[in-house]
């Protein structure tokens, strides 16, 4: 999981008095701060807490796909862009073994906040998880991993889990920084998993041929993609 490397002012015109507007954003703030995360499916949740200096995030997600189609999705680095919001640009610049060196850039905003996503990350391979750590950018500390379990065969189902922490080259106020980063976070995490759903749905349509093209997969997933960068049908193997 790629977070953004926060280097804003949080609070333009600091020192000023807060406005009643601005007051009434933090109020959701901290509501949102209270409130588990629960997207369209109940069994995607993210959370994120604070330790110290460190932000603390989890998610999980259970995903009617297969464990390869899964890992492939979530090793295919230089497309992330096409499908993980704010995510402009992931670039490949070195593989040692089952190290993948990865810099990647772009942009995350919530309410008036924007942050900038600049970091490079090396992305370890150990299946069934995927160790991710910083080794460059605009973030003190970020690690992590990706946590695959199958659930079951039949029908086919595997839990996605995200657990990592991040230490923001800014000092983030209490509980602001929680929910930014659990809002960052779910973006990025339901946007993975919806390129997931998106392919497995191309899959099953390639598994039987002369099928109408498939509708859009339930709760999650958006279809067809969004304008934009057209996207090449992912292989039937994956």
């Amino acid at each position: 999981m790629d977070l953004p490397a926060p280097s804003v002012s949080w609070f333009p015109g600091a020192g000023s008095r807060v406005s009643k507007g601005r007051a009434r954003l933090l109020g959701t703030l901290f509501l949102l701060a209270s409130i588990p995360v629960a997207m369209a499916a109940s069994d995607l949740e993210v959370e994120a807490t604070r330790n110290g200096e460190r932000i603390e995030v989890r998610a999980r997600a259970t995903i009617q796909a297969p464990l390869a189609l899964v890992w492939n999705t979530l090793t295919d680095y230089e497309r992330l862009p096409e499908f993980i919001p704010g995510l402009k640009k992931s670039r490949v610049i070195s593989r040692v073994g089952a190290t993948t060196t990865v810099e990647q850039s772009g942009e995350a905003r919530f309410l008036f906040m924007s942050i900038p996503i600049d970091v490079t990350v090396e992305s370890t391979e150990r299946p069934p998880n995927i160790h991710v750590r910083r080794i460059a950018g605009k973030v003190r500390y970020l690690q992590g991993r990706y946590e695959t379990e199958v659930l079951s065969t039949d029908p086919v189902q595997v839990q996605l889990r995200w657990v990592g922490a991040i230490t923001p080259e800014a000092e983030l106020p209490p509980l602001i920084g929680e929910v930014f980063m659990r809002l960052s976070i779910e973006q990025q995490f339901t946007g993975m998993v919806n390129e997931i759903e998106r392919r497995e749905a191309w899959r099953q349509h390639d598994l039987a041929p002369g099928a109408s093209p498939p509708s859009q997969p339930a709760s999650r997933s958006a279809w067809p993609p969004p304008a934009g960068r057209p996207r090449d049908r992912p292989e039937s193997s994956r």
